[in-house]
């Protein structure tokens, strides 16, 4: 009879343990699910809210005719900003403390800063790009250190996006163009374009110089200021190389470098002016 009532009793207690589980479980559920819930509301409202000022700080920044550099500069260190509050939003909203996140943001801070610190000198980079402004959006640049060249695009936090010619995108680290030699082939408002022709010996060089004059009188695209040059630049092995030297607004520059080729190729044909080819002259020793 005991050994009846002593199993009852075992029974009574482990439902009753049973029950307080579950009731710590679904009620530790509910407050879980409520936390998470909120987490997610503040993640997409957040964002919502985020779309809205990059907009209108888009809209104020377009007002004041900003350079499109900074511009793109200012809406991605906008948008690193932004996302970061939100993203301790949601983590003291799921109940994590953020003083002790924050706390464990700084002791992992040096590690951090060493690993980071290829992204620190680019930001400074792109600081330094902004203020002395080496280049800007839309210039076509060539950077011999990071053996790369295109139109800029953007200039972003860490990285200036490039266009190649061949419309590939590139990231360049703002660190390396800030500390490395850049030629902007955009600064100035024209260029030089250079041809150097080689003739055979025996032509007439007077001749061949008011050729090359007529085509680059006839040319709108060649500036008369500064005056073109047309010189006997040397006296090669095969050929007398005459040097032409002329300006062009920058955008004009390889469309006139090109046609200047083509043109000069075919009126040297029709008129008769030969193009060398490399010569060896053997001299074979008598016995």
């Amino acid at each position: 009879m005991l050994s009846t009532l002593h199993i009852m009793l075992l029974e009574a207690s482990s439902k009753i343990n049973v029950e307080a589980v579950l009731e710590k479980l679904v009620n530790w559920g509910i407050d879980a699910g409520k936390d998470i819930i909120g987490a997610v509301l503040i993640f997409v409202i957040g964002r919502f809210i985020i779309r809205q000022i990059n907009r209108l700080v888009s809209k104020i920044i377009q007002k004041r005719k900003l350079e499109v550099s900074v511009e793109t500069f200012l809406k991605s260190l906008l948008s690193i900003l932004l996302n970061l509050i939100l993203a301790f939003a949601v983590i003291s909203r799921l109940g994590i403390e953020t003083t002790s996140f924050a706390a464990l943001l700084a002791s992992a801070g040096v590690a951090v800063g060493m690993a980071l610190s290829g992204n620190l000198s680019n930001f400074a980079g792109g600081l330094i790009i902004l203020v002395f402004k080496p280049f800007k959006v839309g210039d076509y640049i060539d950077t011999e250190t990071a053996d790369v060249s295109g139109t800029v695009r953007e200039i972003q936090i860490f990285h200036t996006v490039l266009a190649t010619l061949d419309n590939k995108i590139i990231y360049v680290p703002n660190g390396v163009l800030s500390s490395n030699a850049i030629t902007n082939y955009s600064k100035q408002n024209m260029r030089r374009a250079e041809w150097v022709i080689g003739i055979e010996y025996g032509e007439d060089v007077d001749k061949v110089k008011g050729v090359l004059a007529e085509l680059i009188e006839a040319d709108a695209r060649i500036l008369k200021d500064p005056a073109p040059l047309i010189a006997l630049k040397a006296l090669s092995a095969s050929s007398v190389d005459i040097v032409v030297r002329a300006w062009a607004k920058s955008g004009d520059y390889w469309d006139v470098y090109f046609d200047m080729n083509q043109k000069i190729y075919d009126t040297f044909n029709r008129k008769g002016i030969g193009f060398p080819f490399p010569q060896l002259t053997v001299h074979q020793a008598k016995d």
